[in-house]
């Protein structure tokens, strides 16, 4: 749920993100053994999801969000490793409950998200009942992965807030008035500020184990995963798979953009392969959604909401390609209505690039 017509908004908000975090990886990235660096080298991720991929009048519902991910190397723990900058060990020391037990591989990631949802109508300025509420997101994001062969269990706990202090009016507005696009009149109906958190936890399997172990060629996979999540962001019960095929595929756990290992973050068993290589990917996932906030409203507070769906479906498809350091992901989503009355089922489509450091 993280983190449209916003059109390119991240790339405005979090740039400057990305210009600092640079510098703390590559420092961190300096303190680690060669073997380390080799097998899971640290990462940078930038994502962009925007409903104007999803097609005309799109401009609605999750219309945009951004996320810029650093994702560290291979770890022997999580407070005391030398591959993790001195922020991050203080921060594990203060969250050792989440931590994996005993796997072959772990590592950590961070994030820094944004999302954006507004209703249909762009021109009205008074509340839209019918309608979905305005609402801008803003979270951080901390997050554990761990792996044994063929299976990977994953950790994140979100902070951050609903509402102005979220800035969606401003980032919209700003990139709207840069491509002259109409501004959404009714940001004065968002709901209000509250802090937010929410606790993550999915399992993953492939299928078959050794899909990409010494893969020179053409092959496939098929990833499963469960999970959910608590919180009062968002608490949901998800199943669902995806199915990749491709020229040698990454051992990885998925290509999805918008699941939790999805971002290439997961630890690998080896290098990269030489050269090109890349794979098509489709992918599934049904959610029992208890709460939505951005349908459900306020928690504490009067605000406006809506009759949210409680079982919601998502598919998805998409290419990436790799080479090198470099990692570039496209997709496209379709999901069932997520509220009594919404007009159209939604469609969007994020782009990721990927590069390790």
């Amino acid at each position: 749920m993280i983190i449209p017509s916003m059109r390119y908004l991240a790339s405005f908000g979090l740039s400057g993100l990305l210009a600092t975090a640079l510098p703390l990886s590559a420092s961190a990235a300096e303190q680690c053994g060669p073997d380390a660096m080799r097998e899971h080298p640290p990462q940078v991720n930038f994502r962009v999801d925007n409903d104007l991929f999803g097609g005309r009048h799109q401009d609605q519902g999750y219309t945009n969000g951004a996320q810029l991910t650093l994702v560290s190397p291979n770890l022997v723990d999580y407070t005391d490793d030398p591959c993790l900058p001195r922020l991050a060990r203080w921060v594990n020391s203060h969250l050792e409950a989440l931590h994996p037990g005993k796997f072959e591989q772990q590592n950590m990631i961070f994030s820094l998200a944004q999302g954006i949802f507004t209703p249909t109508d762009p021109t009205r300025s008074d509340l839209i009942k019918d309608d979905r509420p305005y609402a801008g997101v803003l979270l951080v994001s901390f997050g554990f992965n761990a792996r044994s062969g063929d299976r990977l269990q994953t950790t994140q706990l979100s902070l951050g807030v609903v509402g102005p202090w979220a800035q969606g009016k401003q980032v919209q507005d700003a990139v709207h008035s840069v491509l002259g696009d109409e501004k959404f009149k009714g940001w004065d109906n968002q709901l209000h500020n509250e802090p937010v958190f929410m606790l993550t936890h999915e399992r993953m399997r492939r299928w078959p184990g050794d899909a990409s172990l010494n893969a020179d060629g053409w092959g496939w996979d098929a990833i499963s995963h469960y999970g959910g999540s608590i919180g009062n962001l968002e608490t949901k019960a998800n199943l669902g798979g995806e199915v990749r095929f491709g020229w040698k595929l990454p051992d990885d756990f998925g290509s999805t953009p918008l699941r939790p290992a999805g971002e290439n973050t997961a630890p690998t068993r080896g290098g990269k392969p030489s050269g090109w290589s890349w794979h098509l990917f489709a992918t599934t996932d049904a959610a029992w959604v208890i709460r939505d906030i951005t349908l459900d409203g306020n928690t504490f507070r009067n605000s406006h909401s809506v009759d949210k769906r409680h079982v919601v479906a998502q598919g998805g498809y998409g290419i990436a390609v790799m080479r090198g350091r470099w990692k570039f992901a496209m997709a496209r989503y379709h999901s069932t209505r997520e509220f009594d009355g919404q007009r159209q089922s939604p469609v969007f489509g994020s782009f990721t690039v990927s590069r390790s450091l």
